[in-house]
């Protein structure tokens, strides 16, 4: 008697029909008796679905075979799209469980392990993957269509709530609690009076939460910021859609309106100066020695020209104020400094592709054994083709039986065959790329824009820099340099050249 397990699962939304629970285990606990089969574990899983094989009692069917291998045979579900709506996924699992030695059965589809057996699994297999495409395409279409006709058909967001209205179709309304206060916040910033920061304070001040009773995080408070469905807009970005809702919207599209001016940028603000600033590269990456506080920049007027100067937040004595070319003279000459020696590259570049080759030649043997294994695989296979056909020494049965074993084995070779090669890389420019990079961050740094500048500076000195009356103290730098400078804990690189006085005082 051959030994089973059962496979039974429900969706959130199939626990009706015959893809109830109940009807599943009965049908194939009968199917076990009709076939003679012995049940030995039966596992039920609820509101999964069966995109992927991401699924507890399905993960546990699998391991239980595994761990029984040679002692089960079968594996029977209801209907193969109980067993997977992914035909990737349907046929990686199968290749699983057939190491293991189990088959499937389906108590609603003839399958088995003849050739057209195999064929009408595959057929099944794509007709339940066609199935769950085909509804995924419709779900998002209804969407759409809801979004042209002004419905939002998503989950509402802080201000507003899903509810209900003509014809029972999905709306938006006020949340009578979060909506004054989401509004009060949009007026606010629109006066250009206040940060963002100040702004998410006072309103959660008066009592401004999520639907769950948390507090706004700062993220969450700029994306709200930016939301167009606050002045009742829909826009859903990848559908390219920017439709006017069929509800009443929080804010007014003038607040609205100043508000994106703000927060893009195209609208100047009386708040404090923004972190970044072209003018001004290094600020806030340098600390003032002194006091500890990021150095910040600002342009004052002179008797006949404007000088930008780089200073501490605080006016102090002995805090920084000095001119922005000198400090960026200072900054580029330490840059130099980094550069690691000819020779220190050339071994690193030597280890590198070394290790690259080593690896190479590993990946190499690799797919010649395989490419070994699957020519021995086909050498067997025909040898029992010609066992059977021509000497005649081998019965029908035999004969089926080791030709789909080894079949299998050749499949599940071929399946793998991608594991071993090796990723395609021109290693070469890889590296040479890489050492201009820590060869040249003076002409890296000059030659970039702002954004740039600021992201070369934090892979450079991962903590930034510290700046005072004796230049640029020890700072960190990038792993990659110490590596070539194994030497230098630290790298005492920014040290202040002589002869440039960090103090501006004209």
């Amino acid at each position: 008697m051959k030994t089973a397990v059962i496979y039974c699962r429900v969706s959130s939304k199939e626990q009706v029909d015959n893809f109830s629970l109940p009807t599943q285990q009965k049908a194939c606990v009968d199917y076990c008796e009709r076939q003679s089969y012995s049940v030995k574990e039966i596992f039920i899983e609820e509101g999964e679905s069966a995109k992927t094989a991401n699924r507890p009692q399905f993960k546990r069917m699998i391991d239980y075979c595994g761990k029984n291998k040679g002692r089960i045979d079968i594996v029977v579900v209801y209907a193969l799209n109980r067993f997977s709506r992914d035909a990737k996924v349907h046929l990686a699992v199968r290749a699983t469980l057939a190491a293991f030695h189990v088959n499937l059965r389906s108590v609603t589809e003839t399958i088995d392990e003849t050739s057209s057996g195999k064929f009408m699994e595959t057929i099944f297999a794509g007709v339940a993957q066609l199935d769950n495409d085909v509804r995924s395409e419709r779900t998002v279409a209804g969407m759409k269509s809801a979004i042209q006709a002004g419905r939002w058909t998503f989950k509402a967001p802080i201000g507003y709530l899903n509810i209900h209205g003509p014809q029972n179709t999905k709306t938006l309304n006020h949340d009578p609690e979060r909506a004054p206060l989401v509004l009060k916040a949009f007026e606010l910033y629109a006066t250009g009076r206040y940060t963002k920061e100040e702004v998410l304070k006072m309103v959660t001040e008066l009592g401004l939460r999520t639907q769950s009773g948390k507090k706004l995080q700062s993220q969450t408070f700029n994306k709200m910021l930016r939301k167009p469905i606050y002045a009742g807009l829909l826009t859903v970005n990848s559908w390219g859609s920017r439709i006017q809702g069929n509800f009443e919207p929080i804010v007014s599209q003038e607040v609205f309106d100043r508000v994106q001016a703000l927060v893009t940028g195209k609208k100047p603000t009386i708040t404090p100066h923004q972190r970044n600033n072209a003018d001004f590269p290094l600020r806030q990456f340098t600390r003032c020695k002194i006091c500890g506080r990021p150095i910040t920049g600002s342009w004052s007027k002179g008797r006949t020209k404007k000088y930008a100067n780089y200073h501490c937040q605080k006016a102090h004595p002995a805090g920084v104020s000095i001119r922005k070319e000198k400090l960026e003279i200072i900054f580029l000459e330490n840059l130099k400094r980094l550069k690691p020696s000819p020779e220190s590259i050339r071994l690193f570049k030597e280890i590198m592709l070394d290790s690259w080759n080593e690896k190479n030649r590993e990946s190499q043997q690799g797919i010649k054994q395989h490419q070994k294994d699957l020519e021995r695989l086909k050498e067997r296979k025909n040898k029992l083709i010609e066992a059977y056909v021509y000497e005649k020494t081998l019965d029908a049965k035999t004969y089926q039986e080791q030709t789909e074993k080894i079949q299998m084995e050749i499949d599940l070779k071929t399946l793998t065959a991608n594991e071993n090669l090796p990723e395609k890389m021109e290693m070469e420019e890889i590296l040479d790329f890489a050492e201009f990079v820590i060869s040249n961050p003076e002409k890296l740094w000059q030659d970039s824009v702002l954004d740039q500048k600021q992201r070369l500076q934090k892979v450079l000195f991962p903590k930034g820099a510290v700046f005072g009356s004796d230049g640029f103290g020890t700072s960190e730098t990038a792993p990659i340099y110490r590596f070539l400078d194994p030497s230098s804990t630290q790298n005492n690189t920014l040290v202040a050249p002589r002869g440039i006085e960090p103090r501006f005082n004209g």
